[in-house]
């Protein structure tokens, strides 16, 4: 058997806008994908997780965590994503923690949390920025490490219960309901607030800001994880940020559908992601269609000829996630007229 199962991150447009946004799309490969299923089911998901649905199918496929519906462990991806950039022998030691330089602003009532992808933050800025804070987690008896510009890692063994949420989970947000909380939330929001002032006014800031962007004020720190008890499933993905990248299999990131069909398994297509966060819905749309071009036409074709027997589609949003499965045999299901109608079923 040859089976793929493709998750679409927010491919699960919300209830409100669903009408809508389905009659502005041209997608009849997902039409069809999705009319002429073998089952389909729709899953309410915790609104209190601190992860969404997406990442929690991550985890789970990666065989760090349980199952979406079973969100109790998070998304602990510290130590995996490590290994994807190279640090396998730092990862082994200890309880590490994804450390992403972030911009923190204040609305009428409360903080926010911005979007790290709209950062993008150079080189130059990102180790700037990581001199100054390695000396705070330092002195905190932490180790901090710069692999990749905005994806830093912090070593803290002590704060391995704390619970943290992902920074697409918390952006958005009212923020206070999101921080770290546990024994030592304290010491974080104590160590995060000198880092702040380290930041306050820096060069890199000023020239940012110069520049039209948003300064780095602050850090989010999640997704912690001890170390590695076996390696990591075999997964392809293709969008998403650094650490997503990371933790794809090295023959499997940024893969076309050609290739995923030759190597059928377990994939993640993120491109949806930040039009879904900003609620740029004629992105959305645009990137849809993109979506049903390179990648929904050519695995229904792969169905229809025989070189993959099954497919499964997990599609998502906030508050929930679909999963659709067809074969070459549901396929020839020609009373069920393509349609994109299950997409409104989110109940």
């Amino acid at each position: 058997m040859t089976e793929i199962t493709l998750a679409l991150p927010y491919a699960l447009p919300p209830p409100e806008m669903a009408p809508d946004l389905l009659r502005a799309l041209k997608t009849p490969a997902w039409a069809t994908l999705l009319s002429r299923n073998k089952h389909c089911q729709y899953n309410i998901y915790d609104n209190d997780s601190r992860v969404l649905p997406h990442e929690a199918w991550l985890a789970h496929a990666l065989g760090l965590a349980s199952a979406p519906d079973r969100p109790d462990t998070g998304a602990p991806v510290a130590t995996a994503v490590m290994h994807g950039c190279g640090l396998q022998a730092e990862a082994g030691l200890g309880h590490w923690f994804i450390v992403q330089p972030a911009h923190i602003q204040l609305s009428r009532t409360h903080l926010l949390l911005s979007d790290p992808r709209a950062l993008q933050l150079s080189e130059a800025e990102s180790r700037a920025l990581y001199e100054l804070a390695r000396p705070c987690f330092e002195e905190q008896g932490k180790t901090l490490l710069h692999p990749a510009p905005g994806l830093w890692f912090a070593r803290a063994d002590e704060w391995s219960g704390m619970a943290t949420a992902s920074p697409d989970a918390a952006t958005t947000q009212n923020l206070s309901d999101w921080m770290p909380e546990g024994e030592h939330a304290r010491a974080y929001r104590k160590l995060q607030n000198e880092i702040q002032m380290q930041w306050h006014e820096h060069p890199v800031n000023e020239a940012r800001q110069a520049r039209g962007l948003q300064a780095v004020n602050s850090f989010w720190l999640w997704g912690g994880a001890g170390p590695l008890k076996a390696a990591p499933q075999p997964l392809a993905i293709a969008g998403g940020p650094a650490w997503m990248q990371a933790l794809a299999a090295p023959a499997l990131r940024q893969p076309s559908a050609a290739q995923l069909i030759a190597r059928p398994g377990g994939a993640m297509l993120a491109e949806l992601i930040p039009s879904a966060q900003t609620g740029d819905w004629s992105d959305w749309i645009a990137r849809m269609q993109r979506i049903e071009q390179e990648w929904l036409a050519p695995l229904l074709a792969a169905l229809q000829d025989g070189r993959i027997s099954r497919l499964t589609l997990l599609l998502s949003h906030r508050n929930g996630w679909s999963t659709v499965g067809t074969s070459k045999l549901a396929l020839r299901k020609f009373w069920r007229k393509p349609n994109l109608n299950l997409l409104l079923k989110q109940a």
